[in-house]
């Protein structure tokens, strides 16, 4: 089963208030577990950089300056996300910006339907606990501690594990488990007695019993 994890970066909070985004990260996954594949791309948001978003994620307007546009990378982006889920936090928020930069760039939007918000997850799970994704990744004791500014890539490797996680855990137990079980096992095996093998070759009154059933046989299929 294949999964995307993303996040982003943005101008601000709303795309309705001409808010764009800055950066796209996104993690494959194969039955929850990372592999090597990614996307990732800063992107030219056309408008100036607020201190207050600059102050999150430290993307400035100089440094986005000669960033491709969203329309120049979004082939890309859509043959990465294909049909596969999209594990979001807070998935409202990312996919609100992604649809608006699709509806700018002339494409049809991605439905709300095809993500998965791990807010929603960790909610239903650890009801009235936060849900941040620092939060969660205290929960778990997923090291964060290199995250001092919000990163679209970073986020996503970090709530690729938390989401993992959230899915039941890589129960590291099991292994333990398995190796106890097998040494129970071996503690109940009985001991095995050697036994020389029998004889089997026929004695001579099998051989002369046989030898007359044989004449008795009428047109024996042998001898046509």
């Amino acid at each position: 089963m294949r999964e995307v994890v993303l996040d982003t970066e943005t101008t601000g909070l709303s795309p309705n208030n001409g808010d764009r985004l800055v950066e796209i990260g996104c993690i494959e996954l194969i039955n929850h577990i990372a592999t090597n594949e990614s996307f990732h791309c800063y992107l030219n948001p056309q408008r100036d950089m607020p201190a207050e978003a600059e102050a999150i994620h430290g993307l400035s307007s100089s440094f986005l300056l000669d960033k491709p546009l969203f329309s120049d990378v979004v082939d890309d982006f859509l043959n990465f996300i294909g049909d596969s889920p999209m594990v979001i936090h807070n998935a409202s928020f990312d996919m609100g910006f992604i649809n608006s930069e699709l509806k700018i760039a002339g494409r049809e939007p991605l439905p709300l339907s095809q993500s998965v918000d791990t807010v929603s997850l960790a909610r239903e799970r650890y009801p009235g606990s936060p849900a941040s994704l620092d939060a969660l990744c205290r929960r778990f004791q997923i090291d964060n501690s290199h995250r001092t500014l919000h990163g679209a890539l970073l986020d996503a490797e970090l709530l690729a594990e938390v989401y993992l996680e959230l899915k039941g855990g890589r129960q590291p137990d099991l292994a333990l488990q398995a190796s106890q079980g097998a040494a129970r096992l071996s503690e109940v095996q009985p001991e095995r007695v050697f036994r020389q093998a029998r004889d089997h070759r026929p004695s001579e009154a099998e051989e002369a019993a046989h030898a007359l059933l044989l004449k008795r046989i009428a047109q024996p299929l042998w001898n046509s």
